[in-house]
């Protein structure tokens, strides 16, 4: 039997069930949970935020463990060996976006998310498609590598594609679950990397992580703090405020790109003043797929990235994702199976 945290529907609070364990169908593998990271991105099925959500589900996209059982037509993976699941839910490999290198946006799975399309990691077990499963270092601590899946995934990935060479500019935009990751993947690519966050309570936790100059969004424009600094040739949104992206797009440098990885509807831009005249862009990050995982992951042991965590147990995942959305966890939190 299997134990996990599901939502009965739109809202409402987190049920224990259990169940029987799941056999995994072809191309399918089960995984026993060790660690889940709970992400902001998990409202979307607590709240029913994502069109055609079937319910009860699982939430969870920060999954580290290990395979127990392989499906039908699985190659590379064996019993024992572990396994993370981010919020990629996989890809089908020969349609035409899979064929030009965009899995992430595969015509068989399109939207295709863990934890919410299908069961994700607040469990004991969960099945996921092969595509979508990364390989973990053996040597990764599960609670610490949890949150690389999805938070530490998303900015290193939009990072390194964000235009930005060493020694540019580049400011993370909240030093939160995300940021205080933001910021370490920055500084160790070798960009010159400046945190912004209101009020001063995180600049030695910003500055020890590895950023070279804070900026507190509340004391001055910090659009004129950046631009006397040179513009940013890549701004990192973490934020969930439409109003603070808004504020700090006109930062951007000369061809300097605002990387919005946070969800937050819409904000109106200045297209002339910020974008024009400068050359620069606005674009939205997907966090990345199986293979990116296992760069983050590569990255990360080369050069001692971790998650600072709160750690919860199974029983306790309504406290686990009540404490994330109040935004006062330091820094991510982590359900850990007993």
């Amino acid at each position: 039997m299997m134990i996990a945290m599901q939502v009965p529907r739109p809202g409402a609070k987190f049920e224990r069930v259990e169940c029987e364990v799941p056999t995994p169908g072809v191309e399918e593998l089960l995984i026993r949970v060790h660690a889940c990271g709970v992400c902001h991105s998990d409202v979307v099925t607590v709240e029913g935020h994502f069109p055609g959500l079937q319910y009860p589900r699982v939430p969870g996209h920060e999954v580290i463990g290990s395979v127990e059982a392989v499906g039908a037509n699985v190659r590379g993976w064996a019993v024992g060996d572990r396994a993370g699941v981010g919020w990629f839910g996989g890809s089908c490999g020969h349609c035409r976006r899979c064929r030009r290198g965009e899995q992430f946006a595969c015509e068989k799975y399109l939207g295709a998310a863990t934890g919410v399309t299908r069961d994700g990691g607040y469990a004991t077990h969960m099945l996921a498609d092969a595509s979508a499963v990364a390989h973990v270092p053996l040597d990764l601590d599960e609670v610490e590598a949890a949150p690389l899946l999805c938070a530490g995934l998303t900015t290193f990935n939009a990072l390194r594609n964000s235009g930005a060479g060493p020694g540019d500019l580049v400011v993370i935009q909240g030093v939160g679950g995300l940021g205080h990751l933001g910021i370490q993947f920055s500084a160790r690519l070798g960009f010159r990397t400046i945190a912004v966050n209101r009020g001063r309570e995180k600049e030695a936790i910003a500055r020890a992580l590895g950023a070279h100059d804070y900026i507190d969004s509340e004391d001055g424009d910090v659009v004129e703090a950046l631009q006397a600094r040179g513009g940013a040739k890549a701004i990192i949104a973490t934020v969930s405020n439409a109003d603070a992206m808004k504020a700090i797009v006109g930062g951007l440098g000369p061809n300097g790109t605002l990387m919005v990885i946070g969800a937050v509807g819409t904000f109106d831009i200045d297209t002339f003043g910020a974008l024009l005249i400068k050359r620069a862009a606005v674009k939205g990050w997907y966090s990345g797929v199986a293979v990116d995982s296992e760069d983050t992951f590569a990255f990360s042991k080369l050069h001692g990235i971790s998650s600072r965590n709160e750690v919860f147990p199974l029983e306790e995942a309504q406290a686990a994702y009540d404490r994330m959305m109040s935004g006062k966890a330091r820094f991510k939190v982590v359900i850990r199976m007993d």
